[in-house]
């Protein structure tokens, strides 16, 4: 039982109904409640199943224990929410087994996790149909489509759902159906894909006997760029040129357009002075003639012929962009490139050619497809900058909080957004949400410190590494990385080298070979009084030239030490400090010996002083060498 791939369905679309042609004057995007999903395990911590058991009102849930195979495939599900394959194996054994909590509690949990499955909806919403739940089967669609508002065949499906159940010889019955189609074309009416959505609202009224509100729906879809555009304007030319004028037109156009055809025919009459004007009135009731009826109806298509060219034309503009998405649904299938690229040209084109409005439709089409690529949400949040706040925050949410809870890249730019303008309490619950959901990531914790130094709760920014360092002892290279980041707090921002020193040498203790915990002891004591502390730098060279490092890492050190001596030192007394130096090294680093005195030599020949106590030194580093070998 796969997810969506098997029908061609189109489920993205526009958010409003426009008054102009090809730029809607959308109210806002319909939002995902996305909060309300968070509080239920939507995050990605769990496996979102709801606290509360989920029952039909008036229904008492199902005595019994579970299907005897249902906990072995939840826990496959738990322990790898991503799995999507776990997931489907879980829900089809359910509907296998009948067995109705089973059912609720796997697809509640699923449809929190991967809620633009449209397909997942529908089973959910047949199955407590088939158990006799109509409210929540109701209830179910409802949810559906606050999750993917944009979803055709999902309002399709609702609509059925309602056209199945209600009572249509009541009146409100009727005034539903039409509020819901109304719902409906508003949000995913502009889906390129959407006819069968307009066609079911006009058959409808139809048989509703409402014909001019047929004629109101083919005249709004003449205004949509969509798949099957000259099918619509076909179907709207059947429809009014099958009916009276005054059956098919609301009385404000008919009376409009009875008066331009009374017009028209006066004033040709009047060039042949056949009739005068007072001899075109007629009784009150009585029909207009055939010639009349056709003179209108040849009016009602002329206005609506232009609207049709224009839809036209923007229809060419986009099929060949509309042409290139293979698949405008969702999966956890990965796209091809082909498919990725042809989302990103069409929404550059769109960004430079067209209004905001049909924009942000392109984007929300886009997000339903390409949900689990971190590249178009980062493209929507960039488009959406200038334009509000909230509707960044709102991408941002939906983003991390639904489809890429495990993606950190983006949730440490939402944390970012948040603490840029001022929101520093959402920006920490952003990052400690991160680091429960994928633990042990460095950028996340040293994100958290940064956000804690920033904000001035020292305090807490070192609380944050130390217990980090704690963690970490069982790993030396990242106990080392965390313990350099912590030794630098503690020594630039606390002002307490000691501490920091301290919090090096512990983990020179533990990791003896790593270099770079003895380069930042080095840089630490070179930091502080070089006339009082000359001591403790030759006694770090001296111990990191005696620790297990590589023979290229010890002349380095060594370069150091000569360097400080030379250029801060007290006193020409070398020779002691590069006999300390070489008798460190092994008697099979010959190379390493061989590059020192090389480089030895290079140094005294640069130097301008105390030349005879710098040959004396080296006469004795070579009785030194000589010695060894």
């Amino acid at each position: 039982m796969a997810a969506e791939g098997t029908e061609d369905l189109g489920n993205n679309g526009q958010l409003t109904n426009p008054s102009e042609l090809y730029e809607p004057e959308a109210a806002d995007l319909p939002k995902t409640d996305v909060k309300e999903s968070a509080e239920r395990g939507a995050d990605g911590g769990d496996t979102g199943v709801p606290t509360t058991p989920y029952t039909a009102e008036g229904e008492e849930e199902e005595e019994g224990e579970m299907p005897a195979d249902f906990q072995r495939l939840w826990k496959l599900t738990s322990d790898n929410p991503q799995d999507f394959n776990s997931w489907t194996d879980l829900l089809q054994y359910c509907e296998q087994e009948g067995h109705m909590r089973a059912c609720r509690q796997a697809l509640n949990a699923f449809l929190l996790r991967y809620p633009l499955c449209y397909g997942y909806w529908k089973k959910f919403a047949d199955l407590e149909r088939r158990a006799g739940h109509v409210n929540k089967a109701e209830e179910v669609c409802e949810r559906g489509l606050k999750a993917i508002p944009l979803s055709v065949d999902l309002w399709i499906h609702y609509i059925n759902l309602l056209l199945g159940t209600l009572n249509m010889n009541l009146p409100e019955s009727t005034q539903r159906i039409r509020s819901v189609f109304e719902e409906a074309v508003a949000v995913a009416g502009w889906d390129f894909h959407s006819d069968r959505l307009w066609d079911l609202y006009a058959e409808w009224e139809k048989e509703q006997g409402n014909l001019n509100f047929m004629t109101g729906v083919y005249d709004r879809v003449l205004r949509v760029p969509t798949q099957f555009y000259n099918t619509h304007y076909e179907k709207l030319k059947a429809h009014l040129t099958s009916h009276p004028p005054q059956d098919v037109l609301s009385p404000e156009e008919y009376s409009k357009v009875r008066n331009e055809c009374k017009q028209s025919q006066i004033q040709a009459k009047k060039e042949r002075s056949d009739i005068s004007a007072e001899e075109e009135e007629r009784p009150p009731g009585e029909e207009e003639p055939a010639d009349n009826v056709q003179k209108m109806q040849e009016l009602l298509m002329v206005s609506r012929e232009e609207l049709y060219q224009q839809n036209e034309a923007e229809v060419r503009k986009r099929w060949n962009f509309e042409d290139a998405i293979k698949r405008p649904y969702f999966h956890v299938k990965p796209l091809d490139r082909a498919q990725l690229k042809a989302w990103q040209s069409y929404l550059d084109w769109e960004i430079c050619v067209a209004g905001h409005n049909r924009v942000l439709i392109l984007f929300e089409r886009c997000l339903i497809a390409c949900a689990l690529y971190e590249e178009f949400w980062n493209k929507y949040v960039h488009y959406l900058a200038p334009h509000g706040l909230e509707e960044v925050r709102n991408v941002y949410r939906r983003a991390c909080e639904i489809h890429l809870p495990y993606k950190h890249s983006i949730h440490l730019q939402w944390a970012s957004f948040e603490e840029k303008h001022g929101n520093i309490t959402e920006a920490q619950r952003i990052l400690e949400s991160l680091e429960m959901t994928v633990p042990g990531l460095a950028a996340v914790r040293l994100r958290r410190v940064g956000l804690e130094r920033r904000a001035g709760r020292l305090d807490v920014a070192e609380a944050l590494l130390k217990e980090t360092v704690e963690k970490s002892k069982d790993n030396p290279q990242l106990h080392a990385f965390y313990s350099i980041k912590l030794a630098r707090f503690l020594h630039k921002l606390c002002k307490s080298p000691s501490r920091a020193r301290t919090v090096l040498q512990e983990a020179i203790e533990l990791s003896p070979d790593n270099g770079r915990l003895y380069h930042n002891l080095l840089e630490l004591e070179m930091s502080g009084d070089l006339r009082s502390n000359g001591g403790g730098i030759l006694q770090c060279v001296a111990k990191a030239v005696a620790a297990p490092l590589s023979p290229k890492t010890k002349i380095l050190f060594s370069q150091r030490g000569l360097q400080f001596a030379e250029d801060f030192g007290t006193t020409v007394q070398r020779s002691e400090l590069i006999q300390s130096i070489l008798g460190s090294f092994s008697t099979s680093d010959k190379t390493c010996i061989l590059c020192y005195i090389t480089n030895l030599l290079l140094l005294l020949s640069l130097l301008k002083c105390s030349l005879k106590g710098s040959y004396y030194a080296l006469l004795q580093s070579l009785d030194f060498v000589l010695g060894v070998y």
